[in-house]
């Protein structure tokens, strides 16, 4: 059984922990025909919270039989790797989201997924991936009957308000990573281990953004439709301000995105700098070596000349010969040399 936590409440405490869907689903119809609601008016009493990590499809038929679940909510429950969203099938309300953390070690947003099916008297949490936080978020309503009360919206809220939370965690850590990258790049000391980390961090940031962009949009809408069904006032409020941080994050992100993309462009000025003056520093070199090989070649050709041999040359039998090849030799060197310095190639 893939059955994190199976509870039913009533009146905002735990009234029992069933073993099985099919034992929740019975004590949950006969709790609502013996009293469905209580106190005041809106405040459900009776919910039932079932946590699954990695459902079965047996196990998601049972869900779907139980509880009412429409087949495309039960198809997206069945597929991960959703983008965040927010379907409304009749009464029941199917939340994709993406919970987040931030691996500083590898410099990576390890990005989950929760899919929150909420109803009437109802709340089902399903876990596609190992990062989780909803047993925490179970702890917080539980010591607050009052918000579980309130009913399935309450739960959701907790939900969307815990993954806000996370998220804060993240930019905190890609915010730390790309001051890094700025003081190194404005230190001098970039090298192609900086640019591989931008590039990184850019793809992070990117995959980052698209779990936290589409549920800015899903939690407008939520939120609006709570006004129009009378929500209670506090959670209205409660989740507005899960809107506002969100905004937040998103706004910030965005900002990262905008860093990652001008850091990117100063990575590769600096990488042309560095290599325009390399290649300047080779230049130089080149000029140089050919300088001193002109200068050397000259005397060369003169000395290969009388190194011939030849049997009449009118300098073998001139006293002056020999001194004159010689003086030519450094002559030309002496040229060639005031010539090449004066046009700073030595």
């Amino acid at each position: 059984m893939s059955i994190v936590e199976n509870a039913v409440y009533r009146g905002g405490r735990r009234l029992a922990s069933p073993a099985s869907l099919e034992e929740t689903s019975r004590l949950l119809d006969r709790l609502r025909a013996d009293d469905a609601r209580c106190g005041e008016p809106g405040e459900r009493c009776v919910l039932a919270w079932i946590g699954l990590s990695d459902p079965s499809e047996d196990e998601l038929r049972s869900l779907g039989e139980h509880f009412g679940l429409h087949e495309l909510a039960v198809e997206d429950i069945r597929q991960a790797g959703q983008r965040p969203k927010m379907d409304r099938y009749g009464s029941t309300v199917l939340t994709v989201l993406r919970p987040a953390v931030y691996r500083d070690a590898t410099e990576q947003v390890d990005l989950g997924e929760i899919h929150v099916c909420t109803g009437p008297h109802f709340v089902i949490t399903v876990r596609q991936s190992a990062h989780d936080r909803s047993a925490l978020v179970r702890e917080r309503v539980e010591a607050e009957p009052g918000l579980l009360r309130t009913g399935a919206e309450a739960v959701l809220y907790a939900l969307l308000d815990q993954t806000v939370d996370d998220y804060y965690l993240v930019v905190e850590g890609l915010e730390n990573d790309i001051d890094e990258i700025s003081d190194e790049l404005f230190s001098g000391a970039g090298d192609g281990a900086v640019s591989q980390r931008i590039y990184q961090l850019t793809r992070e940031v990117s995959a980052f953004h698209r779990a936290v962009a589409p549920l800015e949009v899903e939690l407008r809408r939520f939120h609006q439709e709570l006004a129009e069904d009378a929500a209670p006032v506090d959670l209205r409020h409660s989740l507005r301000d899960v809107l506002d941080h969100l905004i937040f994050v998103t706004t910030k992100v965005e900002a990262f995105q905008s860093s990652l993309a001008s850091a990117l462009m100063l990575d590769a000025t600096l990488i042309a700098a560095r290599q325009n003056d390399a290649a300047m520093a080779q230049n130089e070199q080149v000029k140089r070596i050919s300088s001193w090989a002109a200068i050397l070649f000259a005397p060369s050709i003169i000395g290969s000349v009388y190194g011939m041999n030849f049997r009449f040359m009118p300098e073998l039998s001139w006293v002056w010969g020999y001194p004159m090849a010689l003086t030519l030799m450094l002559l030309t060197g002496t040229v060639l040399y005031a010539v090449f310095r004066r046009k700073r190639w030595l």
